[in-house]
């Protein structure tokens, strides 16, 4: 019987080690707790030295410092403490408290990680899963809090089995799949030039909105510094800059055409309420105000050069 037990472990690790890069030995995780609490109050700056611990935001929106950093976080959000780090909660709504889910464990290791680590690849901790994982995420999260109340037997193992299969989905996001990987053109993977490509698609589609660093990174599942980072390394600029030329070019072809109506109704067709704004970015881009642009472009057209 022990022979055909070693034989099925030694079957087990292999197919894992063949396909996902991870053994039993590697995923036996030890669970300490799992809990949910309407944050209140803030913590004191504190760390745990022997264990990691997730925080899931459940409802509402917070923030979190954690090494130094500030992270801005809502609905379906993972903060990842790994043992040692350093954090607190923020409170950014007294009215309406966010309510985080939090898990401590440890007794894990995943490829090219620290053993006992989760390691994101912008060396941030906030990790934003895409509507599908983090709606799996969630419903996780859901089961373990009714698990716990219950106290059923084996709810150790339940809740175990709970937290592997969100461990698992983030997984899968953070290193995607073989397939992603080949093709070096799939978002998820975090390839870097793919990604501000279509951060540039996002701007370029929507400059007449209202933008903002926190928005960008919302829409692409990123950290607002994260995106920062890679879209300056591509293209030599902020994000934020990089729209301004945008709306500025935008701007200046429209008034270069004839009956293209006010200075105030061009400013708000790309995306600025505020025309005096406008037209001193305008002038600082093209050293000319927008009205004067105008008429300057009127007159050339009128004396047919």
């Amino acid at each position: 019987m022990a022979a055909r037990r070693q034989c099925f472990m030694e079957m087990v690790d292999t197919m894992c080690d063949l396909h996902n890069d991870l053994t039993y030995n590697d995923f036996n995780p030890t669970i300490l707790f799992a809990s949910k609490l309407k944050m209140t109050t803030e913590d004191k700056y504190h760390c745990h030295r022997d264990f990691t611990e997730l925080t899931i935001i459940l409802s509402g929106k917070g923030g979190y410092y954690v090494e130094g950093t500030t992270y801005e976080v809502e609905a379906g959000d993972i903060i990842i403490c790994n043992p040692g780090m350093r954090h607190r909660n923020i409170i950014v709504n007294k009215a309406e408290p966010t309510v985080e889910f939090f898990t401590g464990f440890y007794g894990y290791h995943f490829k090219n990680m620290p053993p006992g680590a989760i390691v994101l690849e912008d060396g941030g901790c906030l990790l934003r899963l895409p509507s599908d994982a983090r709606h799996e995420v969630l419903k996780q999260c859901y089961a373990m809090l009714a698990e716990n109340e219950a106290c059923q037997v084996g709810k150790y193992f339940m809740l175990k089995a709970y937290l592997m299969q969100i461990l698992l989905i983030m997984m899968r996001e953070i290193v995607g799949t073989p397939q992603q990987k080949q093709q070096g053109c799939n978002f998820e993977s975090y390839n870097k030039s793919y990604a501000v490509k279509k951060i540039v698609n996002y701007l370029n589609e929507n400059y007449g909105q209202k933008i903002s660093l926190d928005q960008i990174a919302h829409n692409m599942y990123l950290s607002p510094v994260y995106v920062s980072k890679i879209f300056k390394e591509e293209t030599g600029e902020s994000p934020i800059n990089y729209l301004i030329k945008i709306r500025l070019e935008k701007a200046r072809d429209i008034l270069a055409k004839e009956g293209a109506g006010s200075i105030k109704s061009i400013a708000n067709a790309v995306g600025y309420e505020d025309v005096y704004h406008f037209s001193k970015l305008f002038k600082k881009y093209y050293g000319i105000s927008p009205q004067n642009y105008r008429k300057e472009v009127q007159e050339k057209m009128a004396s047919g050069e």
